[in-house]
């Protein structure tokens, strides 16, 4: 049967984050999530994440909100415009890939099953290459991590608020990444879902995830950002409790997957 993979991004930013992986873990609802090793609990949390088994782990590259190197760090706006402009640090880029893979694999004892990227950062110019050129470089044997493709997928089901955010994140970069990671032959996923506006609470959220997962495409994946608990300070705090309550439903998932023809499982395994 056709595979689905759900994902939790932001791992390591709030305890809340770690409690909603782990309780969505073991109702089968999800089964990767993606490390930001800069946060502020990423080794504590990240020890218990050590310990699951059957949930892929990956890293999360960011240059947004908690680099390893505060030098590193700009807005996504900046960080686009420096990228397309020729103006970032490939040297100290490339530092602060391996920084981070240096502190993933510290506390995971081994390598990320896939990586992508803060606000998609994974591909953009400067960074893509760093990134695809240190994975070459420090996984020589397989298996390798695969990466996180942004391709859309075509769904008039959407609003055109969605389709707009997930074109514009596709056209950021995905099709150069996809390039990159062909020819260093790295698997990626097919299409990315879970892409909104973080408002409208619950109810929204579980017309898109319906939504989302009635037209869902063998091996795509689904990101969704949920929280057990609001963090303070998170701008996303209210979405994340939404995304949970959905997300923990029982059988909800379960259900959605069935009538789609799908089942869950991990993009390494399709």
């Amino acid at each position: 049967m056709p595979v689905l993979c759900v994902c939790v991004d932001d791992f390591g930013l709030s305890r809340g984050i770690a409690e909603a992986v782990f309780r969505l873990a073991m109702q089968g609802v999800v089964q990767a999530t993606s490390c930001m090793v800069g946060a502020p609990l990423w080794r504590s949390d990240g020890a218990r994440l050590r310990e699951w088994s059957g949930l892929e782990a990956g890293l999360h590259l960011d240059f947004t909100a908690h680099p390893l190197d505060a030098s590193a760090r700009r807005s996504l706006s900046a960080l686009i415009a420096a990228g397309y402009a020729g103006l970032l640090d490939g040297a100290l880029v490339r530092r602060e890939v391996s920084a981070q893979l240096d502190a993933f694999e510290a506390v995971m004892g081994r390598a990320p099953d896939f990586i992508d990227g803060h606000q998609h950062v994974h591909q953009l110019p400067v960074i893509r290459n760093a990134l695809i050129a240190e994975i070459e470089s420090r996984y020589r044997a397989a298996p390798k991590p695969w990466l996180r493709s942004t391709r859309r997928a075509r769904c008039s089901a959407v609003g055109p608020m969605e389709r707009f955010k997930a074109s514009f994140i596709e056209q950021i970069g995905a099709r150069e990444l996809s390039a990159l990671a062909a020819r260093a032959g790295l698997l990626q996923n097919r299409h990315l879902l879970g892409v909104y506006d973080f408002s409208g609470g619950p109810p929204r959220y579980e017309a898109l995830l319906q939504t989302w997962i009635a037209t869902a495409a063998p091996r795509d994946l689904l990101m969704c950002h949920p929280s057990a608990e609001a963090h303070p300070g998170d701008a996303l705090a209210a979405a994340r409790r939404a995304e949970f309550e959905v997300l923990s439903r029982p059988g909800l998932v379960a259900e959605l997957l069935c009538d789609a023809g799908l089942r869950s499982g991990p993009i390494s395994c399709c």
